[in-house]
């Protein structure tokens, strides 16, 4: 552990005296607090003397009242600079450190102190394992909340520039994902300073990792499509989505799939692997719903009808509050009709309003179109026969002319 080097040292240095000098040592003015000095307190307890687990005693309570000094004077300070700035993470922050670095710095001076004394090897083998697995802990509940306090900025910053609208499925993922990584990592280093050898486990656990990757390939490859669309967000659950032969609304989008209520009622499970690569047409997102018409109207119409007719069109579609644009032209001459083109912008993307209030526009248009005797034109053929002097007509010999008997008729 990297404690280990200088708290050794400073251990040595603190049991020390000076060669040639009566001044105590460090060992003996400080840390014994003077109770070695006391005979009573020299006969042995389990091995050691007696003054030494009541000079441990007064250490660690030091120790305490000290960390807590320490821990407040660094809160005092830290508060004043975070004052200084307006952004709320560093408030957070300075909660965030209040209780581990009191329990660090107390772990630290325990550390410090009590391997000056004189303990036999079994023991401080046992009490530097704990202090360590407590500043292991420690570390690695800072790092845990850490990760929720800059999920939960990301999540606000997200929320707030998408107007709350925001999938609540990418955030838990991620917030696990990094707190798995962060206490793999724990276990991993706290193992190596315990003097574990951890090569192996990481071998092993790479031949495990490939093992199961490719039994669950097809998993991963949807848990990734998962994490592609949360992060991508092409639609959003209650959107209207088109891809390949499939048109409906999303109702869920899980790890594994994303589920769509086709325009039949049926619900359809996509696997995300294809959600991520195919196409998707996320109809939802439009900013209005653009309406085509080609009205035809009857050949026999004079020119002052066809223009009244585009003057009852815009009379109607224009005023309408939900018109966003409208565009009118007589732009074709078809082949049963005279084609008037209109092309209509609803400014909503609500279906049901729009089917609704487009049905009273037409039926206006109607009215009026009868009022106005302009009639609609449906496809048709004329046939024109030709008769020349020639034509006849047989009778039942074969023998009338086609003038005799049309005076028999």
């Amino acid at each position: 552990m990297l404690l280990g080097g200088p708290i050794v040292a400073a251990a040595a240095v603190s049991t020390g005296t000076d060669s040639g000098s009566s001044t105590p040592s460090i060992h003996r003015t400080w840390l014994t607090f003077g109770l070695d000095r006391v005979p009573w307190l020299r006969s042995e307890l389990l091995g050691n003397p007696i003054w030494q687990y009541l000079a441990s005693l007064l250490y660690i309570i030091l120790a305490f009242y000290g960390a807590k000094v320490l821990d407040y004077a660094l809160q005092v300070q830290l508060r004043r600079w975070a004052a200084r700035t307006k952004t709320r993470l560093d408030d957070l922050m300075v909660e965030l450190l209040h209780g581990p670095v009191k329990i660090i710095t107390f772990v630290l001076l325990l550390h410090v102190g009590l391997r000056v004394f004189s303990w036999p090897e079994a023991e401080m083998r046992v009490i530097s394992t704990v202090l360590k697995l407590v500043v292991a802990a420690t570390l690695t509940y800072l790092a845990i909340k850490f990760v929720d306090l800059l999920m939960g900025v990301w999540q606000q910053r997200v929320e707030t520039a998408q107007d709350g609208m925001l999938d609540m499925h990418l955030f838990p993922i991620l917030r696990k994902t990094f707190k798995i990584f962060v206490i793999i990592v724990a276990v991993l280093v706290t193992s190596q300073n315990l003097g574990m050898n951890v090569t192996g486990l990481l071998a092993s656990l790479s031949i495990g990792g490939l093992a199961v990757g490719l039994a669950a390939q097809d998993t991963l490859s949807n848990l990734f499509g998962a994490v592609a669309i949360f992060a991508d967000k092409p639609f959003r659950v209650g959107d209207r989505i088109q891809l390949d032969s499939i048109d409906g609304n999303v109702e869920a989008i899980g790890l594994r799939s994303t589920r769509v209520r086709n325009l039949d009622g049926y619900l359809v499970s996509i696997p995300n692997k294809n959600m991520a690569s195919a196409n998707i047409i996320n109809v939802s997102k439009r900013p209005n719903i653009k309406t085509v018409m080609n009205i035809g109207l009857t050949y026999d119409l004079p020119s002052h009808q066809i223009e009244r007719a585009m003057q009852i069109i815009e009379q109607i579609y224009r005023p309408h509050p939900k018109t966003a644009d409208l565009l009118i032209s007589f732009n074709k001459f078809e082949s049963s009709s005279l084609n008037i083109l209109v092309v209509h912008w609803w400014n909503s993307t609500d279906f049901k309003e729009y089917l609704l209030g487009f049905q009273k526009l037409n039926l206006e248009l109607k009215r009026q179109f009868d009022e106005a005797s302009i009639s609609f034109a449906f496809p048709s053929q004329t046939v024109y026969l030709r008769q020349d002097s020639q034509w006849r007509i047989a009778d039942a010999n074969g023998a009338a002319t086609a003038t005799e008997t049309l005076k028999r008729m």
